[in-house]
């Protein structure tokens, strides 16, 4: 078990998909006996357009992504995460950090944009958030979403989805360096070991400015 701040309740993931958010939350899950949760879970939004457990796209997600611009996508998602899942983010955050009754807790997802999150002013709380290339996130998309053998409508929203991937991941790093805040290369961590243990690392020894007891 690896020694933590006595104080710290709530670790928050963040990053694109498919950067590994549940994967690491899962891992640190595991290693320290905490709960997890998903932002997913919290709100209703277009989710992936490819076939999951054989179940075909809406029509309505696969529009979704048909008929809107990246830029128009990207503004669409962080105003779904601000309107729609922060209130029940910050709800959460306050409940698991602030009253000893209830788990420690570690919540992942993409709704944790860096900016909402800096808002937060509550003790107990560490948050960080992962990178990727762009070269990463399509390998792993397009393998996710069988891309090869996808029809020519489905690639075309595959294609664009990961385009918006790539936009969310480029403004969230600019807005990470910005803020100052934690994050981890998952491309510079070679197993899930390790970025779990660099993650806690970071967590107990972080940079010049930030602290384990709030964000």
């Amino acid at each position: 078990m690896h020694k933590m701040a006595d104080n710290l309740r709530v670790i928050l993931i963040s990053g694109p998909s498919h950067a590994g958010k549940s994967t690491l939350a899962h891992s640190l899950s595991l290693k320290l006996g905490w709960s997890r949760k998903s932002t997913d879970k919290l709100a209703r939004h277009p989710g992936r357009p490819w076939t999951i457990n054989q179940k075909p796209v809406p029509e309505h997600v696969a529009e979704h992504y048909l008929s809107l611009s990246v830029d128009e996508l990207i503004e669409d998602v962080l105003r779904h995460y601000k309107m729609n899942v922060w209130p029940s983010i910050e709800s959460i955050v306050t409940l698991h950090s602030s009253d000893t009754s209830t788990d420690r807790l570690i919540l992942e997802g993409s709704a944790l944009w860096p900016d909402l999150v800096a808002t937060l002013n509550t003790n107990g709380v560490a948050a960080i958030w992962l990178t990727a290339s762009n070269n990463l996130l399509q390998t792993r998309i397009h393998n996710a979403s069988r891309f090869d053998d996808a029809t020519t409508r489905e690639k075309t929203s595959i294609q664009i989805f990961l385009e918006r991937s790539n936009r969310y991941n480029e403004r969230m790093i600019d807005s990470i360096n910005r803020l100052k805040l934690i994050s981890i290369n998952v491309e510079a961590t070679p197993s899930l070991d390790e970025l779990t243990d660099k993650c806690l690392e970071l967590i107990n020894y972080p940079r010049a400015g930030t602290s384990t007891s709030g964000v």
